[in-house]
């Protein structure tokens, strides 16, 4: 009887430990699924208040007497947030103190007569910007809570995935790319992404120095038409599904489905390429016949000599090697038509 009585309270131990397993586990599933910043959003937004002794004025009023940012108002007038700025918009939502705060103690004092005193004398006055958000020196969450503000997931739909996104998670905030200050179209131009991009990913630069590349230098091909800079549900940021749903947008011909399909085609391009570019032709991550061999035996071509097992391009025979609907002379799928 006793024994029996301490294998059930055993048999009962083990039940209870496995259901606390299973509690924790799904508790922290639950747990992968919130948001976690690595600093609270309440210490962000203070950071984005600015001056508590400062009033907000009005962008008229801000630079009413100062001409120092005569250029920057123009072009902030001509682009997308600026025309907001018009009573006939409907959004009077967007000014200078949206993004660097009250205003008023930064053009305390600068009135203008002493604006156009000091234009007689050659020199021209700036406004106490001191006084004003730094944003130069804010954590990158407080930066892209600013341009949060309006350009919420809801309101601008390439946003949905940025919070878990490769760039919001290595503290790169909207700024770094976009530059409100430029001119009037606040859209990255395609011409200047691959060399916005190189400056932080100086391992794909190199690779696009490689014999064998996709054209992104000269412009032909842009980094956004493979990744989407603002994150997505897929790895590498990529726009699609797959690797090889993003390749086949232009690769179309070795989409498939075949017959006779090369199996690694099928899910994932890189096993064979390297998108970036290397020195083997046609972006082969190793040359031929030793990317074959990797996977495949080899085998004699003739009988005269056993170094050309080793010495001949697998595709010179195997021409159709991403996949064919026509078997071989054989009748087997061998990828030779």
């Amino acid at each position: 009887m006793g024994t029996a009585r301490l294998g059930r309270r055993g048999a009962a131990l083990f039940v209870f430990i496995i259901l606390g397993l299973g509690l924790l586990f799904l508790s922290g599933c639950e747990s992968l699924k919130r948001s976690k910043p690595i600093v609270p959003i309440r210490e962000y937004e203070k950071l984005t208040v600015g001056s508590f002794e400062a009033n907000y004025i009005g962008t008229d009023n801000c630079l009413r007497a100062c001409h120092f940012h005569d250029a920057i108002r123009r072009d902030f007038e001509a682009s997308t947030m600026g025309a907001q700025l018009s009573a006939d918009s409907g959004l009077p939502i967007v000014d200078c103190e949206s993004c660097h705060g009250p205003g008023s103690l930064a053009v305390e004092g600068l009135t203008e007569e002493k604006v156009e005193e000091a234009a007689k004398e050659g020199r021209q006055l700036a406004c106490d910007y001191k006084t004003l958000i730094d944003i130069g020196d804010l954590p990158a969450g407080a930066k892209t809570l600013i341009c949060n503000r309006c350009h919420s997931a809801n309101a601008t739909f390439n946003l949905h995935n940025w919070n878990a996104s490769a760039h919001a998670m290595n503290d790169v905030s909207c700024i770094d790319c976009h530059d409100v200050h430029a001119g009037p179209d606040l859209i990255v131009h395609p011409e200047r992404i691959a060399e916005m991009c190189f400056g932080c990913h100086q391992e794909q630069m190199a690779q696009f120095n490689m014999p064998s590349r996709h054209p992104v230098r000269e412009g032909r091909v842009f980094c956004t038409d493979c990744h989407d800079p603002h994150g997505t549900t897929s790895a590498m940021m990529l726009r699609k599904e797959t690797v090889k749903a993003t390749c086949a947008q232009c690769h179309a011909e070795k989409r498939g489905p075949y017959v006779f399909d090369h199996a690694e085609n099928t899910e994932d391009c890189t096993t064979c390429h390297s998108p970036h570019g290397t020195p083997n032709d046609n972006l082969l991550v190793v040359r031929q016949p030793f990317l074959c061999l990797q996977c495949h035996g080899g085998h004699r071509i003739d009988t005269t000599t056993t170094a050309s097992d080793f010495y001949t391009r697998c595709s010179d025979c195997h021409s159709s090697i991403h996949g064919t609907d026509i078997p071989g002379a054989r009748g087997l799928g061998r990828f030779t038509q």
